[in-house]
């Protein structure tokens, strides 16, 4: 077995190698060649921890495994962050456990390429404004991705706890964009492509808000009852997904469809996009991408890392 340890992944893995798979992984879905396995996730009953395994098949690339992890929300007073994972691959010609992958890094990574590849094949000709809701640890690799496949002009952001902003003004800096922080309003109606990354349990982007062409990345709702956008907006846009079974119970569509005002029938894989096999943005105003996370992003950019080690020599050997 293989070992990529945790403090190993930011020397190895990419953005753009990240990009390049979860790209790969997503029209491997789309076309009926890999599939996710039913999650589990179960608060312990220690800690107030949840834990849970994300897995699936990748047939296309031959990727199988599962991404074993959970929020442990006490962990600051270990000196850790709160979210902890690992990912195991295993050889899908004898069963054998082929890797272990450090997963919190590029459980980070996988997130904003998802966003990123939405982005590229949904953002509206001539994009220059970007605009980003929420500026907690995500954020910052959530720009990072979507300035490397947009040529951005400036950067707006909003964030409930105004102090946090900068993060997201060092961010923009680093890249090279100016930065303003506005109110909700201006940001819907300025911003020409949106990242929403929150934990928000209700709608703050509003139908309202926003206007003329735009495409909205929503990558904060992953769970039951969680909310960024207001289901109005969410049922005029053209809507696209990682995974629609996901989408319309723990995604941002959850709530549209719980008011009728959507159905799953509404919502198209972006996989489809990326194959060619959906038309994409054409001539619809808004559009939005429901990023639920699914385990196979996780395989994807795992097998990824193992590859890269493995060519520069820091894959430890573990015999089991």
């Amino acid at each position: 077995m293989l070992v990529v340890a945790e403090k190993d992944i930011a020397s190895l893995m990419t953005p753009e190698a990240a990009f390049e798979a979860i790209e790969s992984v997503f029209a491997a879905m789309s076309a009926g060649k890999a599939r996710n396995f039913p999650v589990v996730r179960e608060a312990i009953g220690h800690e107030d921890a949840l834990y849970g395994f994300k897995g699936g098949f990748d047939a296309a690339g031959l990727t199988l495994g599962l991404k074993a992890g959970g929020y442990w929300p006490n962990n600051g007073k270990h000196d850790l962050i709160n979210h902890q994972s690992t990912v195991f691959l295993f050889d899908p010609d004898t069963g054998r456990v082929a890797a272990a992958v450090g997963g919190n890094l590029l459980t980070a990574l996988r997130t904003a390429a998802a966003s990123a590849v939405s982005i590229k094949y949904l953002a509206p000709k001539g994009a220059r404004v970007l605009g980003m809701i929420g500026a907690g640890h995500q954020s910052a690799f959530q720009m990072r991705a979507a300035a490397r496949v947009h040529a951005f002009e400036k950067v707006i952001g909003w964030n409930p706890h105004p102090e946090m902003l900068t993060r997201l003004a060092e961010t923009a800096a680093e890249l090279g964009l100016p930065f303003e922080a506005v109110e909700l309003d201006r940001l819907g109606s300025d911003a020409d492509v949106i990242i929403s990354i929150t934990s928000s349990f209700g709608p703050l982007l509003m139908n309202d808000h926003v206007k003329g062409p735009t495409h909205i990345a929503a990558m904060g709702t992953d769970t039951k009852g969680k909310q960024e956008l207001d289901p109005a907006l969410v049922a005029r846009a053209r809507v696209y997904t990682d995974e629609i079974a996901q989408s319309t119970t723990i995604g941002e569509a959850q709530h549209a469809i719980a008011a009728g005002l959507i159905r799953a029938e509404d919502i198209h894989e972006l996989g489809a996009a990326v194959n060619g096999t959906d038309p994409g943005r054409g001539t619809t105003e808004v559009t939005i991408f429901d990023g639920t996370g699914v385990g196979l992003q996780d395989l994807a950019v795992a097998k990824a890392v193992v590859e890269i080690a493995k060519n520069k020599g820091l894959a430890q050997q573990v015999d089991i």
